[in-house]
Order: structure tokens, then C-alpha cells, then sequence
């Protein structure tokens, strides 16, 4: 349980429901008995219960007077949910890591869904990817409004176009050095059993620690924020593929033109905090203010870090890989009838 203790689950089934459950883990529960009630809330479910309805039995199992801490019911049906559905963790695999490549920003849009695809169809292992971009884009969330968003004649006279990609959440506002992005594509079995706000903190996981690695003692804040004592310095989006992948990426301001990012992306009053921008504030900079270093070494950090922690080898973009890319660019990403689907 992130934040929390760990929590096992040993099931035995038979007849699509749960026999025998014995639940362990470095967990404190008072009082002991309450061990057996929670082990027979567990057994004789269904191996289709989700990890919502496995919590609610649990909580009901157990007395009012039963103290469950570094854990919780939700806990247990997800650990529940992880063992039936054979889920796998992030030692289970060894990851492709790609270091930044200077690309037109709207190929890494594509690159988001060859390698999401490649990753589902098992033809690629679980990829984690730095971007690094050579011309200033608007990237919007796929449900985003183009109109409600972005001042198109601004954003013409800074040069900046506007693109969309294919998850969800907001706007990305992204010239040559301003932001560090990354994007991982892993299997569906690594988010088995967690509910969306619970995949986004299991996959943000790695980056707490390699924000540590840089001098920023960081948090997840649900649904998709990345949070310092300072404030929000990141944002995630993820897009789940019914082929059995999960695209989640992440977008951290490094040092962003605030009056320009004002002046091209429609900001309301109510989201002046989460963009981070003060009134009178030319600059949005917390990860090159709070570090006092160039985002190159940041983005090399960041790469050690994960090669160090997890299996992982050196990967790269094939000339297929960027092929498929562009031939996405012309039919789908550069085209008006997708940027504009939602007007």
C-alpha cells in the first residue's frame, strides 16, 4: 500500500471462487482475531469481484471496534485483484529505455501510440522514454476543446501549433527546454486489479525516487499531480489500450515562459494554481529553481536512476519504429479532423 505497510494475499480457488485466503504482511491489526474474520470475508468470493466490492466485505467483516493501520479493506481487494489476475510488478520485467532524441514534438505524439501498441502486442518490452524536442507545441488532452484552450491567433504569432494526443488531462505547453516529458508503455498486467487513481501513484512510483536523487522530496497529490513542499511541479496522463497496454506520461515544468504560456493557453482564474503562475510571475521553474541544475543533467539523473533500480537495458527508435511514426503524423496527428474533433 503506498505510503502504508505490504500486504499478501496466499488464494486457492476452485469453481470460479476463492476457497482459502490467508492474508499476511507487516501490517498492525488489533485485535488478533480480527485476522480470521478478514480471511473469511475473502473466502468464497467470486474470482470476479472487484477490488471495490472485495474492500466492502472486508469492511464489513470486521468489527467496529478493529483498528487497521498501514493498511486498509481497498488494500486487501487490491492485493486480492494483483494475485487473480496474475498481475506483475516492476522487477517482472526488464524495461527499454530510451534516452532523449530530438524529434518535431508531434512525432513523439505518434511514438506515443507505436510504442503503446508494440508494447501490447508483446513485439516490445515495457519502454520508458525521455522526449527532447526541436519547435514549440501545444500538445492538448484528447478531450480537450481546441477553442476553450488555446488562443489560436497567439499561439500563430508566437509560432507555436497545437496538436492532440491520444490520453486524456490538459494542455501541455512545450517550447525547446522549458519541460521535461517522459512516457511509459508498459503491459496491462502491471495495473491489474488498481483502480485509475491508484495506477497513476503505482506508476509514478520511480520518479519519486529519482526526484529525490535530484534534491526535490516530492508526492503523489490524486488523480494525476506530482507535488513538492513547493508546490505542483508535475502532471500525468495516462490512455489504457484494450489490447492490453498502458501509456502514462508525465510533464514537469523545468522553466517555462509564464506570460507567453499565459497568453497562448486559455487559462481560467480557477486553474492559475495548478499551472503554477503568480500574477505578476514571468517564469514557471521549479524543477531548475528548486535543483540549481541544467535539465540535461536533470534528464540524465533521472535515466540513472531508473537503470539502477529496475531491470532495464538501452533501447532506441528503429527506422520502422519512425516510419509508422510519421505515416501517423500525415494520416492522423497533423490532420485538422483530429486536432479538431472536439472543436
Amino acid at each position: 500500500m503506498p505510503g502504508g505497510k505490504l500486504v499478501i494475499v496466499d488464494l486457492e480457488t476452485e469453481d470460479d471462487r476463492v476457497t482459502r485466503a490467508a492474508v499476511s504482511g507487516d501490517f498492525f491489526l488489533e485485535p488478533d482475531e480480527a485476522l480470521e474474520d478478514l480471511n473469511a470475508a475473502v473466502t468464497g468470493l467470486p474470482v470476479t469481484a472487484d477490488a471495490a466490492e472485495i474492500g466492502a466485505r472486508v469492511a464489513a467483516a470486521l468489527g467496529p471496534d478493529t483498528a487497521m493501520i498501514g493498511f486498509s479493506p481497498e488494500a486487501v481487494g487490491i492485493a486480492v485483484r494483483r494475485a487473480l489476475g496474475r498481475a506483475t510488478g516492476w522487477q517482472d520485467h526488464t524495461f527499454e529505455v530510451i534516452d532523449p532524441v530530438v524529434l518535431d514534438p508531434t512525432m513523439h505524439v505518434a511514438l506515443d501510440e507505436v510504442i503503446s501498441r508494440q508494447v501490447a502486442a508483446g513485439e516490445r518490452a515495457p519502454t520508458l522514454r525521455f522526449w527532447d524536442w526541436d519547435s514549440p507545441l501545444v500538445v492538448l488532452g484528447s478531450f480537450q476543446s481546441v477553442r476553450n484552450e488555446v488562443d489560436l491567433d497567439a499561439a500563430a504569432a508566437h509560432g507555436i501549433g497545437v496538436v492532440r494526443r491520444i490520453s486524456g488531462g490538459g494542455a501541455m505547453f512545450m517550447e525547446p527546454g522549458n519541460c521535461i516529458t517522459y512516457s511509459l508503455a508498459v503491459p496491462a498486467s502491471m495495473v491489474e486489479g488498481l483502480s485509475f487513481e491508484r495506477s497513476y501513484e503505482f506508476l509514478d512510483q520511480w520518479v519519486m525516487g529519482a526526484l529525490a536523487r535530484v534534491g526535490i522530496t516530492a508526492r503523489y497529490v490524486p488523480l494525476n499531480d506530482i507535488v513538492s513542499d513547493q508546490g505542483k511541479i508535475a502532471g500525468a496522463a495516462q490512455k489504457r489500450f484494450a489490447s492490453g497496454a498502458v501509456l502514462h506520461h508525465v510533464t514537469m515544468a523545468y522553466d517555462i515562459d509564464a506570460q507567453k504560456m499565459g497568453e497562448v493557453l486559455r487559462v481560467g482564474k480557477e486553474k492559475i494554481s495548478d499551472k503554477g503562475i503568480a500574477s505578476a510571475a514571468k517564469r514557471v521553474d521549479p524543477m531548475r529553481s528548486q535543483t540549481g541544475m541544467a535539465r540535461g543533467a536533470i534528464l540524465d539523473a533521472f535515466g540513472a536512476h531508473f537503470r539502477e533500480n529496475y531491470p532495464s537495458r538501452t533501447g532506441g527508435y528503429s527506422d520502422d519504429d519512425l516510419a509508422e511514426a510519421r505515416r501517423l503524423v500525415d494520416t492522423k496527428f497533423a490532420t485538422d479532423a483530429w486536432t479538431h474533433r472536439v472543436p
